[in-house]
């Protein structure tokens, strides 16, 4: 039977970490080998990690890891090994490339074709676009190599590779994570893969890098379209699949898109052969069946988890420190950090202000005693009163107002910063999106931190979420309060979010008709939303671009996370209203 063993290592890579990749690409290489697979295939950029932005501006760490490549090749005997890595062409451009490791050598390079540059995407400052479209012979299969972006193209790589008899179609990503985008991919898969009549093994990375979280999910797809294998998200894993490649061979011929290679690209075809040996004879290994899809509520949990706990422990923080309000934002963050990185790693600090109320303290202690996190409580009525009597002289004659009120969240964040200086702690503040839109957030008060888990999560998310996870444990770790109160910063007496904002359930449709759809004034107003409303929040949000080019980097859930997705000049006179 004509047939591929191929194990996709959805692995987790630091970027930079040059010598910590190699030794875990090695390992799952040598797993893979015990497994008596034909190929071990790995992510984008996988050496590197993904994006390296602008180290690969540094020749030096361009030439560490070409050579780490190198020494890489010379370890791979008796498999094949499919590696991502920064190539640098005999012209000094650099490429995103994917090395093909055999015999103790690199027998060829594939070139990224289509380089992305929309979005969190900038691929153009970076790499030159490759020319060619490879098609290796590993024993009798014929197989294609490209790249992520390269497989969305209908008229792609993947196209040209299928015309000159490539079955299977090894397609290697580092496609980062938002709602709704696992969807998208499997269609495209599923489309690639029917028309052009081949096998597709699509292999995402899994991890957080800063902003960005790649959720694995990796699939593989039959030449009629069908799904075969997809991996778990948000987790490391090798998942093998035997490929039967006995019918893509009788119904090639069938597809319409089987057609002759275009004249235009027909001299940028290589046919290279692959000299590793394959393993000797072995029982065919039936696949698991395809990882269960996640709900809404649960995949963006665990992406907001991943993110988080990745962005702790690759930067080297001991745990974090959270300032616990006994509100919904700082519970859910408090939450998903200690399901993150361990209870024992998250501490939490009440420091309530004359308006702080009972309630809040009770359910701050509360959450903090169902999640075993640590707690400390710091009055900081003492330290306003201060603060007060050296402002006196300047504010005489002046009416108390938002200026006192931010010295609070102020006062909180200094005492936040000094435990984490103290503890080696990272602050995570908690601040969410529809908060971070419109401005209603303290500069150096409560956006001091370093990381902001839900700054991309709208406040109607947010109670989503926490109801997911309180329905999704033992027991719910949320008090119920939370969940019910009305939402209120407690910097004044009797202060609710509505004294500035629109109630949430009309705010956030609002807010992302305006910075997610990017839809006109007008548009905004044809969908029922209030004139003066909306005038209103758009205002907000157009002011408040200056505080969010401060605000900590913070995990991307949507299409268009601010800093990363959505970049507006702080100075901007333009009104859309």
């Amino acid at each position: 039977m004509k047939s591929l063993r191929i194990a996709l290592v959805q692995m987790n890579p630091t970027v930079g970490d040059l010598p910590g990749n190699w030794k875990k690409i090695l390992r799952h290489i040598g797993e893979a080998k015990r497994k008596r697979a034909d190929m071990a295939v790995f992510p984008e950029l996988a050496l590197t990690g993904y994006p390296p932005e602008d180290l690969v501006l540094k020749p030096q760490f361009i030439g560490d890891n070409i050579s780490q490549m190198k020494k890489l090749a010379a370890r791979v005997r008796g498999i094949t090994a499919v590696v991502g890595f920064v190539d640098r062409g005999d012209d000094c451009e650099l490429y995103n490339a994917a090395a093909v490791l055999a015999d103790g050598k690199i027998v060829d390079i594939y070139h990224k074709i289509f380089l992305p540059n929309y979005g969190v995407f900038d691929e153009f400052r970076y790499f030159r676009p490759g020319r060619t479209y490879p098609v290796y012979s590993l024993g009798n299969v014929k197989f294609g190599i490209n790249i992520c972006e390269d497989i969305w193209r209908r008229e792609g790589p993947a196209r040209v590779q299928a015309r000159a008899g490539a079955e299977v179609i090894i397609n290697i990503n580092a496609s980062p994570y938002e709602e709704g985008k696992p969807a998208t991919r499997e269609l495209i898969l599923s489309e690639r893969s029917s028309e052009n009549g081949v096998n597709i093994v699509y292999l995402n990375t899994v991890g957080g890098q800063d902003e960005l979280v790649f959720d694995g999910a990796s699939m593989v797809y039959d030449h009629r379209g069908n799904l075969l294998a997809r991996a778990s998200q948000f987790t490391e894993e090798m998942l093998i699949v035997d490929l039967n490649l006995e019918e893509v061979k009788q119904h090639g011929g069938k597809q319409p898109s089987r057609g002759g290679i275009p004249s235009r690209l027909a001299g940028r075809v290589r046919k290279v052969s692959v000299p590793a040996g394959r393993p000797a004879q072995r029982k065919t290994m039936v696949s698991p069946p395809p990882a269960a899809h996640l709900g809404r509520e649960e995949e963006i949990y665990r992406a907001l988890a991943l993110g988080t706990g990745d962005y702790v422990r690759k930067n080297g923080f001991s745990g974090v420190v959270i300032g616990l309000s006994g509100g919904i934002d700082s519970s859910l963050v408090a939450a998903v950090a200690a399901d993150a990185l361990g209870p024992q790693q998250v501490h939490g600090l009440f420091m309530p202000s004359p308006y702080s109320s009972q309630e809040s303290r009770e359910d701050a202690f509360l959450l903090a005693d169902n999640l075993g996190i640590g707690i400390t409580e710091i009055p900081i009525k003492a330290i306003m009163e201060t603060y007060q009597a050296a402002l006196a002289a300047s504010f005489r004659g002046t009416e108390p107002g938002i200026t006192e009120e931010n010295l609070q969240a102020r006062i909180r964040g200094n005492l936040l910063m000094a435990f984490s200086n103290k503890f080696g702690r990272l602050v995570l503040t908690t601040g969410n999106k529809s908060e971070m839109s419109v401005g209603y957030a303290t500069l150096y008060g409560d956006m001091a931190g370093g990381f902001a888990v839900i700054k991309d999560v709208p406040k109607t998310l947010v109670y989503d979420l926490c109801r997911w996870r309180n329905a999704s444990g033992k027991q719910p770790v949320i008090p119920d309060r939370v969940l019910t109160k009305e939402p209120t910063a407690e910097l004044r007496p009797d202060q609710r979010d509505t004294d500035t904002l629109p109630p949430y359930e009309v705010l956030d449709p609002l807010l992302k008709a305006y910075i997610e759809d990017e839809l006109s004034f007008d548009r905004i107003i044809n969908l029922g939303c209030d004139p003066e409303s909306a005038r209103k929040v758009i205002a907000m949000v157009d002011r408040s671009e200056y505080k969010r080019r401060q605000a900590p980097p913070g995990v991307k859930i949507t299409p268009r996370a601010f800093g990363r997705d959505r970049r507006f000049p702080i100075t901007n006179k333009y009104r859309s209203y």
